[in-house]
């Protein structure tokens, strides 16, 4: 049995925005040319479940890498197909705010 990685929650999620238009930028990409679910996957060194499970709604988030290596395969920028998610670092155990009346 594996132990997580402690360091894994310090990186953040981003949601995919609209699985409609990374469908289409699949089909024109930045060069011009068009990628299937496995060479970008190939190309973005994602799993290839990852890209269909996006595609399908299985699937609605990836860790920041993931997100700016599919970008980049795709040639656009980061929050054009994702937006940030939460939070991006780990609660440290500190005191809240409280809110004053």
């Amino acid at each position: 049995m594996t132990t997580p990685d402690p360091d894994q929650n310090l990186i953040p999620l981003f949601k995919l925005l609209d699985r409609e238009l990374m469908a289409r930028l699949m089909q024109r990409t930045g060069t011009g040319a068009a990628v299937t679910v496995r060479e970008l996957a190939s190309k973005a060194s994602v799993p290839h479940g990852t890209i269909g499970n996006l595609l399908t709604g299985e699937q609605e988030s990836v860790f920041l890498p993931s997100a700016c290596a599919i970008c980049a395969v795709l040639g656009v920028d980061l929050l054009i197909l994702f937006a940030p998610m939460g939070r991006s670092s780990r609660h440290t155990g500190g005191r809240r705010l409280e809110m004053s009346a």
